[in-house]
């Protein structure tokens, strides 16, 4: 493992402490898992994306329309779905243990909830962090193989995404992939069948049903340009 993470312990992390954000810029776009879609879909749209090391596609949220920009205001309604990705900033899966990088912001100023009481038991806070960790080591397992569905059944598209806004700049974005909506009519009703047990057919709906959030960004976007 490397250096800079350490698997946690009672001991040496006894006085150890986070801060209640992420201690780090909101991203743009986020990766989420097959369990937070439904909520996802509410808020953002919802892609495929090829991990540029392996080319392994996953998915994500997209919260901005460029690298530093989220369009969501802290407290606002709509950014009340945190995918658990960033709720687990500074923490990891290492096998059967967690694993910090007591180097990461959200262990650096500001940090005052403890993750272990004066006795060394875990506190609410690290408990919280636990299950994080444990809905995201299992539902990226759960992704790759709604993923892998959507892949054999030739689902998976590409698009051709171009904004202009009122500023005048125009944004492509690029390698950024979606659910076939004619595909899925194209089905035969076995295959619906299977993807609906499998509870695959309502994330791909959601995936679809998301990208009308395309332009609600856009027009959050444009709202900024005049404030």
């Amino acid at each position: 493992m490397a250096a800079e993470f350490e698997i946690l312990n009672d001991q040496a992390h006894r006085n150890l402490a986070i801060r209640s954000d992420a201690g780090v810029a909101h991203p743009h776009f986020v990766m989420i898992v097959l369990g937070e879609f439904p909520a996802a879909a509410s808020t953002c749209p919802i892609f495929l994306a090829k991990d540029p090391d392996t080319g392994e596609f996953y998915a994500a949220a997209l919260f901005g329309f460029e690298p530093g920009e989220t369009l969501f205001e802290a407290g606002e309604k709509a950014a009340t779905f945190r995918p658990l990705e960033l709720q687990r900033q500074g923490f990891h899966v290492a096998d059967e243990n967690i694993a910090v990088q007591p180097g990461h912001p959200r262990f650096g100023a500001g940090a005052d909830i403890a993750l272990f009481d004066d006795g060394g038991t875990p506190t609410e806070a690290l408990r919280k962090i636990q299950k994080i960790l444990g809905q995201l080591h299992s539902g990226i397992h759960e992704t790759r193989a709604f993923i892998g569905e959507l892949l054999r059944l030739r689902l998976v598209e590409p698009l051709d995404i171009s904004l202009t806004f009122d500023d005048g700049k125009r944004l492509d974005l690029d390698g950024l992939y979606t659910v076939s909506r004619d595909g899925l009519n194209d089905l035969p009703d076995v295959e619906i069948a299977t993807l609906f047990r499998k509870g695959y057919l309502q994330a791909a709906m959601c995936m679809t049903f998301s990208l009308n959030q395309i332009a609600v960004l856009a027009r959050r976007r444009n709202a900024r340009l005049l404030a």
